[in-house]
């Protein structure tokens, strides 16, 4: 198939898996030296979004958030939209908002555009990803989803996908801001941190998101697959979400607020670990060994 691919700087891995697939490609970043890895690997570049999808019958997009989504595909001179074809589909990997996917399955059903929002968790080629749309859209492009994933889901209509990755990201970032609390307590009570590291994945405390922990909290790198900045986004966006659909988000919004302190130390484009900081400047002491 003919692949277009929107929003390289998150989204390399994922186009590569495309390309080991057989798919020729033609891809576009705002960021110019973000495409070069795929050049090598074949793949074209088009000056624009619209100049992508001209050359595609199916687009990807993998973009920081809802603004720059609704940039790439709406905008009426350069976005994807005025460039594919009836009868072409769009696949949106973006962690979005629930009004920004309506607005863009509005927008593609105007055009005859299949559109699917399938935000994504983990890495290529061992990911999941959740996807929200038609029933045949779904099963007629669930190839190119099994290209880049281990785990493929579809969850409902278009928006489901959406919200499945938000209800994920609550999850696991605020159980993350539990987990510092947690080994705060520890380091304050005077107890070895490594090894109540070695405890807590065996124990009722055990989860995917604390193994950040020793990793990169207690080792001092802060490093994540995630920057805070796109963090805090999810989070935020979660948090919108509850209150639309009338949920209890306490926790949430503590959650949010802590990362957004962090945020404002500066830190947004570190990974998402940094925020351990803001909760040892708290408590007056130092996680890291």
């Amino acid at each position: 198939m003919r692949i277009g691919f929107i929003g390289i700087g998150t989204g390399t891995p994922i186009a590569s898996c495309l390309v080991a697939a057989g798919h020729a490609l033609t891809v576009y970043d705002i960021r110019h030296d973000a495409t070069e890895v795929l050049q090598k690997q074949g793949a074209d570049v088009a000056a624009t979004a619209r100049g992508v999808a001209e050359m595609s019958e199916i687009v990807f997009t993998s973009l920081p958030g809802p603004d720059e989504a609704e940039m790439a595909a709406l905008d009426p001179e350069t976005g994807l939209l005025a460039g594919l074809v009836d009868g072409g589909a769009y696949i949106d990997l973006t962690t979005n908002a629930p009004e920004t996917i309506g607005r863009l399955a509005a927008a593609s059903r105007e055009r005859g555009v299949a559109f699917l929002d399938a935000p994504v968790s983990g890495r290529p080629p061992n990911m999941t990803v959740m996807v929200g749309g038609e029933t045949a859209a779904f099963a007629r492009y669930k190839p190119l989803f099994e290209a880049i994933a281990k785990n493929v889901f579809h969850v409902g209509p278009n928006g489901a996908g959406c919200v499945a990755k938000l209800v994920t990201q609550y999850l696991g970032y605020t159980n993350f801001i539990a987990a510092l609390e947690g080994i705060v307590i520890a380091k304050k009570a005077g107890i070895d941190l490594g090894v109540l590291a070695e405890i807590v994945p065996v124990s009722a405390g055990q989860s995917r998101t604390f193994d950040n922990i020793p990793r990169s909290v207690l080792a001092g790198s802060f490093t994540a697959g995630g920057t805070l900045d796109i963090v805090a986004k999810d989070i935020d966006l979660a948090c919108a979400l509850a209150r639309e659909v009338g949920a209890p988000v306490q926790l949430g919004v503590l959650a949010s607020e802590l990362y957004k302190q962090a945020q404002a130390r500066g830190w947004g484009q570190e990974g998402f670990p940094i925020v351990a900081r803001v909760l040892e400047a708290m408590a007056g002491v130092e996680l890291r060994k």
